[in-house]
């Protein structure tokens, strides 16, 4: 090695020991990468929204081992690249170990490679790809994957609704659509049931009606839909236009719609991490603490974030550090506890082995809600 050589590398190992150094002081410094503008904004804005309930009910209650927490948060506005950009700072000038995020698939693997590498532990809260924990055992998630809530969708719209033809609609260029349009097909047919009609899109396009059209003219008894909410409000308003009435049913990219969408969406279902209507106690005391601080009802990705920080406190607990980041991933891994999403245990893969329940689109007061529809268990 030349003299160059080894400075560089001496240079490189300076770098690492000051950007991943445990944060020092009496603060646990959490990091977060989100969507909290641009497109999907919806999305990390509420699990932001439920990420600051967390921290600030566990820093009154005396934190974690004794020490306040800090949620720093970037925003990378949906964009990949800025996903990346986002984690650098973030580890480098923050010094975080510790993250949560990003919330879309293509965002959150944009920088599972590095957290690995660097062995930062990331959490992503709703990211459902199933390509995003391969990057390495410090890669979780706290959602359920594509092929699950797919399967979920199929078996909901034969088993539930009473369906035996299928039409799906889905958007080409996007692994979450793809991936959710492919794992509905097998399990609606593997049941029994008949796909007439499988269409699809480029990623933001506005007119539907060419598709619409050869859908409507194979007669389907339910319309498959998995995008995000955007897109599916305008694709419900030209579906409707074009009178098909049938039961359309999507995944949890759908939550966002009550606030974004009219009388179109009536008559649809999507699979969802949790129920706000359960009587659950757990649900029940996130859901009106929510309400309290904010003024609203949460939805899923609210709910996600609330989960993935009392996760990661139970992990710091029970590890007895919270800066050791190799023992809070091991404590992590072995979590086996009740959230306000349900029974979270991990599989191989470090993806929660939980129930799904389907959610449906209904009217009240004059506005559009949602409501509990079915637990979907896709063993039986």
């Amino acid at each position: 090695m030349n003299k160059f050589s080894k400075a560089l590398v001496l240079g490189a190992m300076a770098f690492s020991a000051v950007a991943f150094a445990a944060p020092k002081g009496k603060t646990v410094k959490i990091g977060g990468v989100a969507p909290l503008s641009g497109a999907v904004a919806v999305y990390g804005v509420e699990c932001k929204n439920g990420i600051d309930l967390a921290v600030s009910e566990i820093n009154a209650a005396g934190g974690i081992n004794g020490q306040q927490v800090q949620f720093i948060c970037e925003d990378d506005e949906g964009d990949a690249a800025k996903s990346v950009n986002a984690y650098k700072k973030l580890v480098t000038r923050d010094r975080v170990r510790v993250i949560i995020g990003s919330l879309t698939s293509g965002c959150t693997i944009a920088i599972t490679k590095q957290a690995q590498a660097q062995k930062v532990l990331q959490i992503a809260p709703a990211a459902t790809a199933p390509a995003i924990t391969d990057a390495g055992n410090y890669i979780f998630r706290t959602c359920f994957i594509d092929p699950f809530q797919g399967k979920v969708g199929g078996k909901f719209a034969y088993s539930n609704l009473n369906t035996k033809n299928a039409a799906v609609l889905y958007d080409i260029g996007n692994d979450y659509s793809v991936g959710l349009m492919e794992n509905f097909v097998a399990e609606y047919t593997s049941l029994g049931g008949k796909v007439v009609a499988k269409e699809s899109y480029n990623t933001g396009d506005k007119d539907f009606n060419a598709q619409l059209t050869k859908i409507k003219s194979a007669k389907p008894d339910v319309v498959y839909l998995p995008d995000y909410y955007g897109t599916v409000a305008l694709i419900a308003k030209q579906l409707r236009a074009q009178g098909i009435n049938t039961p359309i049913v999507g995944a949890d990219g759908w939550d966002g719609l009550t606030g974004n969408a009219g009388d179109e969406v009536l008559n649809g279902y999507y699979s969802n991490h949790y129920a706000e209507d359960s009587d659950s106690p757990a649900v029940q005391k996130f859901v009106n603490s929510f309400k309290a601080k904010y003024g609203k009802s949460p939805n899923s990705f609210a709910t996600l974030g609330y989960d993935s920080v009392y996760m990661l406190k139970d992990a710091m607990e029970k590890s007895g550090t919270t800066t050791d980041v190799a023992k809070i991933r091991d404590a992590f891994e072995k979590t086996d506890g009740n959230y306000v999403t349900g029974h979270i245990v991990f599989d191989e893969k470090r993806n929660p082995v939980k129930s799904a329940v389907m959610i449906k689109l209904v009217k009240e007061n004059g506005k559009l809600s949602t409501a509990y529809a079915a637990t979907v268990d896709i063993s039986k």
